[in-house]
């Protein structure tokens, strides 16, 4: 098993929950999932190999249903995803757009990201990072789960290669605020913009801005880039 040189997290950034499976998601992981779904492993994934081709890889962090995934991989075929999601009912949703879409270009870890990068990600190997609407964690005493914290932004930029991107989205401005200073303060990422970044035309609408538009928050996009 590989070595990691960063410490596990105590926290957990999420929580399994317990989702309702639609007969066409059951379907999808059953005749899709061996195809689509790598298991997870000890060792760095050869990228080459799992998609056929040597081509720029962008990995995504907490998908949910899928739905922007889908659009950007479709949108970018030359380009290849993994996504990662912790959720059964988003994979199953996943794997019906990649069967709809005919997207040979999406590949699906239902795993913890923490462990997938430190173990299945060689370092200087992604082209991006997408964190798009991470769990806010609105709670003080739950600002420890937060996803994007210093300790797993470097192992984040210990993974792109050089010249590589990480672009980070919420609806909740404390959070974004926190983001803001995580990597504004991470070594080796440049931030893109002065502060938050305009939001990229090429990045599609989710579930979770949309319903926190409804709700009259903002949305503020940061994207930080690691030097060429």
């Amino acid at each position: 098993m590989t070595e990691s040189k960063f410490p596990r997290r105590p926290v957990r950034s999420f929580v399994t929950r317990a989702g309702r499976m639609g007969t066409g998601q059951q379907r999808a992981l059953v005749e899709l999932g061996p195809r689509f779904v790598l298991p997870f492993q000890g060792a760095p994934l050869d990228l080459t190999a799992t998609f056929g081709r040597t081509a720029p890889c962008i990995l995504e962090i907490g998908f949910g249903m899928g739905d922007a995934t889908a659009q950007v991989a479709a949108a970018m075929p030359d380009t290849d995803f993994l996504g990662v999601e912790v959720h059964e009912p988003g994979v199953g949703a996943l794997l019906k757009r990649i069967a709809e879409g005919q997207l040979a270009n999406l590949r699906i870890l239902q795993h913890d990201a923490v462990e997938v990068l430190e173990h299945m990600i060689r370092p200087d190997t992604l082209a991006g990072v997408h964190v798009w609407f991470p769990d806010p964690w609105h709670k003080k005493r739950h600002h420890k789960r937060r996803l994007i914290q210093a300790e797993f932004v470097q192992l984040l930029r210990s993974r792109l290669a050089p010249g590589g991107y990480l672009h980070c989205a919420t609806d909740w401005q404390p959070y974004a605020e926190q983001m803001l200073e995580v990597l504004a303060a991470a070594p080796g990422l440049v931030n893109t913009a002065e502060g938050y970044a305009p939001r990229p035309a090429w990045r599609p609408d989710t579930k979770f801005e949309n319903r926190g538009i409804k709700l009259g928050h903002g949305v503020w996009d940061l994207v930080f880039r690691r030097p060429s």
